[in-house]
């Protein structure tokens, strides 16, 4: 909590939930996995792949479906549109799949995890390589103003230029349609809205800051894999046209990656959760500044990222088949450091891009909370 009158006021001003803990934790990483079941560590290669299988068997059921789309006017367009929910839902849960692959909880052999991961994020159009990386590195400094990797809000000292304008409803409405349709390319080529390096930074490149040495070969290996896609889909916009392509891939495409922006931006932005800077910051108290949330189905459509990512902070490497149980195991020794929002989610997104526009340092001492305050 925060401390004096002056911090309670801006707490009340910006939002009217009640602040995370940022103290240090009365318990240890290794409470936490004590109480979790043994068995919520193993990894199985039958049952992850049982879930890959399904969503593609899905997806090719409603890639098959489009067959029947015969209808004109508006019965044309509700079947479509059914298609790119339904599709882009789905893949978004492939998606995950891959992202596990990049964290080792697929199975128990790395060159499984990656020719998995490396095959479907690649159909996405996701470099999985250069992303692992890079994703490895948000779970090694979440919540550090300074090295965490993406969605890194500004401080009070950086925040201006355009932004500074948009602070009212219409602007509002611009930010969140141009973060949920271009947030994740403009992510990955320009690293928008990641930590600052001393040179532009770029998924693409494998000379990028993001990247060690060590690691730039596979960098290359995920643009060649991406090249090899490109590829592919060129040859369906010369055998099938534009409309085609737009319609069975583009739209869905668009639709996963709203919801990988939507996802992350809310798993790490709420008024209550702190931020710190390298005075304050250690790893526990990082991965405890994350929130579930509650999408329905969704979480089930999507393999349990979105109302288990707390646990996912702390054991990334645990398969999402099992995060559940592990959450329900650690939430009597998180007590007030777990956090779930179960407002509806356009609610929550709505009022996260009205809240939390920067974040400071109220009282100089290295925790930094949201404020929505533009002078």
């Amino acid at each position: 909590m925060g401390k004096g009158g002056r911090a309670l006021e801006v707490v009340e001003r910006v939002s009217k939930v009640e602040r995370a803990p940022s103290s240090k934790p009365p318990f240890t990483l290794g409470d936490l996995k004590r109480a979790i079941p043994p068995r919520c560590f193993k990894r199985s290669i039958p049952r992850s792949f049982s879930y890959l299988i399904l969503d593609l068997a899905n997806i090719s059921l409603a890639v098959y479906s489009t067959k029947f789309f015969v209808y004109d006017g508006l019965l044309n367009w509700t079947m479509w549109t059914a298609y790119w929910v339904v599709t882009g839902c789905v893949a978004t849960g492939v998606w995950v799949i891959a992202h596990e692959c990049g964290h080792h909880a697929f199975s128990d052999y790395q060159w499984l995890d990656d020719t998995v991961g490396l095959v479907f994020h690649s159909l996405l159009l996701v470099p999985y390589f250069s992303w692992k990386y890079s994703h490895r590195r948000h779970h090694s400094n979440t919540g550090s103003v300074e090295k965490d990797e993406v969605f890194v809000p500004k401080v009070k000292e950086e925040f201006g230029g355009i932004g500074r304008y948009l602070q009212h409803p219409p602007g509002r409405l611009i930010q969140i349609i141009v973060t949920l349709t271009m947030g994740w390319p403009l992510y990955l080529i320009w690293n928008v809205s990641g930590r600052k390096y001393d040179r532009p930074a770029s998924h693409f490149n494998t000379h990028s800051p993001i990247f060690a040495d060590r690691e730039r070969f596979f960098v290359f290996i995920s643009d060649l894999a991406l090249l090899a896609v490109a590829s592919l889909l060129y040859k369906l916009y010369s055998a099938m046209g534009l409309a085609y392509l737009v319609n069975m891939y583009a739209i869905p495409l668009l639709i996963v990656n709203g919801f990988l922006v939507l996802i992350t931006y809310l798993q790490h932005t709420h008024a209550s959760l702190p931020h710190y800077d390298s005075r304050e910051w250690d790893w526990l108290r990082g991965a405890l500044a994350t929130m579930d949330r509650d999408y329905g189905i969704l979480n089930h459509v999507m393999h349990r990222i979105t109302d288990t990512h707390v646990a996912h902070h702390l054991f990334s490497t645990m398969p999402h088949y099992h995060a559940a149980e592990a959450t329900k195991a650690i939430k009597p020794i998180l007590g007030n450091y777990y956090h779930m929002d179960k407002t509806p989610v356009p609610l929550a997104l709505w009022r996260e891009f009205r809240e939390c526009v920067y974040v400071e340092s109220e009282n100089q001492d290295g925790v930094l909370w949201y404020n929505n305050q533009v002078q």
